[in-house]
Formats: structure tokens, C-alpha cells, sequence
């Protein structure tokens, strides 16, 4: 296990180093970084300055060295905007993303799990169709459309819930309900796939003959062995949902990565576009890794075979 779990580390931090790379790459093509960066009235005297200041002025592997050591030391620079340093503007923001992703997925997977199941145990049933349906529209309409959707309904129309903000627990229902909306599908069509799976297997049906309650093949024999593909679309739902919440989070004014994404790239904030992304790889990956692990744990033979390779 210890060798596997550092074998996921390694593999980590590569990632972010090519998420990190990824990054240097992009702001360079996108033309002169300095260029894009200064006022559009800024005159040639400031442009060099400017290029002084951000070491833009230096050979390209230079700056590549000094942008991954100081990416190492957690230095990414001064925020352009705010005249902060950039990664404690995003540190600042990580709370309110994780607070927005739990918001999400917990109920996503409160409901999505009991649907699943039942519509796996009555398959054709009004459950069965209901869910289908539900899963159908949660992975076909575009989060920002029923964002948008939710607003004029339940803040302009009903106005039972704030437009946008974080203040109170209401202003987190409709942007948690828009990003729960795709994870609850997802989790509801594999719960339901992986329990017919299970339930048309050998021992469920020596467990039926055996007379045991239905109650109990379906939750401690049938969900039991369905749960391992559940835990890992789970763990990979909240990763999206993390990394994936930039429309949502500017549609409803919420103060997290998402919205810190596009208001530094709004206004040419490049020390903060390159924190914020190794922050979100970061985090994604450290989920990724926490997936991985209890998958291995709860899956004795996927943690051999991981081992071993």
C-alpha cells in the first residue's frame, strides 16, 4: 500500500509540473506577456521598465527556471490587480470553492444513490423512467442555462432566494443546486447500472434462494459490491465540480477560484491566472489521489494488481 500511495505522488507531481508548464507555455503564445499586461497607453519607457520587473527581459529558460522554483517555494509573484501576492489572494478564495463543492455533492449523492437503486430494483417501473429522465436532462442542459433558469424563477419570479453573493445559507442553494444537477445524474445512471449488474450475479440470486429479505440482499450483498465504480465516479464528480465551477461561480457572484479565474484574466493578471491554476490542478489532483487510495482500500485485488504494477 505505502508503495503505491507514493508511486500516486510521484505521479502528482508530475502532473502539476505539466500543468505548471502547460501555463508558461500558454502566456508566452498568446504573444508578448508584457504587451498584454500594461495599459494600452503605456509608453516605451514603462513597456521596459515593466519587462524589468517581471524578468520578462531574461533568456525564455531563465524565466522558465525562476517560474517553476519559485512555484516550489509557493511564489508566484504580485497580483497586478490587487498588488497582493498572488497566492495568498487565491489561498483566500479556496474556502468558499470547497464550502460551494461539499454543498453540491453531498446532496447530489444523497439523492442520486436511493434513485439508483430503486429504479435498478423496479427496472421499467415509474421510478426507473423518472430517473432516466432526470439523468437525461441533468447531462444534457448546460450548467449556465439552468443557472440562469434558477435565478429568474426562484430570485426574479419567487424571489425565495438571493440572485448571487455569499452572505447566508441561502444565497449557497441555487448555485450548489446548478452544479449538483450534472454530478446527481452521472451517479444516478452508474448507480443504477452497477446494481443490475450486481443483482443479476450467482450469489444474489443463492442469497434469494436462501430466503433473505429484500431489504437486505439490496444493501448489505448487491450495493456492497455495486459501490466500488460509485466511489470512484463520486471522487472524480467532486474534482469537476471543483475545477469546473467558472460559469457558475460568476453567475451567481460567488467568490471562489471560479470567479478569481475570470476576473484575473479579465483585467491581464497573470501571476494570478498561473496560482490560481496550480492551485485547482493541485487540489484536483490531491482528490484524485484520495480516490485512488480508498478505491485500493475498499478493492483488496485492485490494490494488488496496483501494487504489483
Amino acid at each position: 500500500m505505502t508503495r503505491f500511495i507514493l508511486k500516486r505522488l510521484l505521479e502528482t507531481i508530475f502532473v502539476l509540473y505539466l500543468a505548471l508548464t502547460a501555463v508558461f507555455v500558454m502566456v508566452r503564445l498568446s504573444g508578448d506577456p508584457v504587451l498584454l499586461m500594461v495599459p494600452a497607453d503605456a509608453t516605451p519607457e514603462f513597456i521596459e521598465q515593466f519587462r524589468k520587473e517581471m524578468g520578462f527581459d531574461r533568456p525564455l529558460i531563465v524565466q522558465y527556471a525562476a517560474y517553476i522554483g519559485g512555484a516550489v517555494r509557493g511564489d508566484f509573484g504580485r497580483s497586478l490587480r490587487q498588488q497582493a501576492g498572488a497566492i495568498s489572494l487565491v489561498l483566500e478564495r479556496v474556502p468558499a470553492s470547497l464550502l460551494l463543492t461539499a454543498a453540491a455533492i453531498f446532496p447530489a449523492v444523497c439523492v442520486a444513490l436511493p434513485i439508483g437503486i430503486l429504479s435498478a430494483r423496479r427496472r421499467g417501473g415509474i421510478i426507473d423512467r423518472l430517473g432516466t429522465i432526470l439523468a437525461v436532462l441533468g447531462q444534457s442542459v448546460p450548467n449556465f442555462w439552468l443557472g440562469l433558469m434558477l435565478i429568474l424563477c426562484f430570485s426574479v419570479m419567487l424571489r425565495w432566494v438571493p440572485t448571487g453573493g455569499m452572505g447566508t445559507w441561502r444565497h449557497l442553494i441555487l448555485p450548489a443546486v446548478t452544479l449538483a444537477a450534472y454530478s446527481l445524474a452521472r451517479i444516478t445512471r452508474l448507480t443504477r447500472s452497477s446494481m443490475i449488474e450486481v443483482l443479476q450475479s450467482d450469489y444474489i440470486r443463492t442469497a434469494k434462494a436462501k430466503g433473505l429479505g429484500e431489504g437486505k440482499i439490496l444493501l448489505k450483498h448487491a450495493f456492497k459490491n455495486a459501490a466500488i465504480p460509485i466511489i470512484t465516479i463520486t471522487g472524480l464528480q467532486i474534482g469537476v465540480i471543483f475545477g469546473g465551477a467558472v460559469i457558475t461561480e460568476t453567475i451567481f457572484s460567488w467568490p471562489g477560484l471560479g470567479r478569481l479565474v475570470v476576473q484575473s484574466i479579465s483585467f491581464r493578471d497573470y501571476p494570478t491566472v498561473q496560482a490560481s491554476i496550480f492551485v485547482i490542478a493541485g487540489m484536483i489532483c490531491l482528490i484524485n489521489l484520495a480516490v485512488d487510495i480508498l478505491y485500493a482500500m475498499v478493492n483488496p485485488e485492485i490494490r494488488l494488481e496496483k501494487t504489483i504494477g
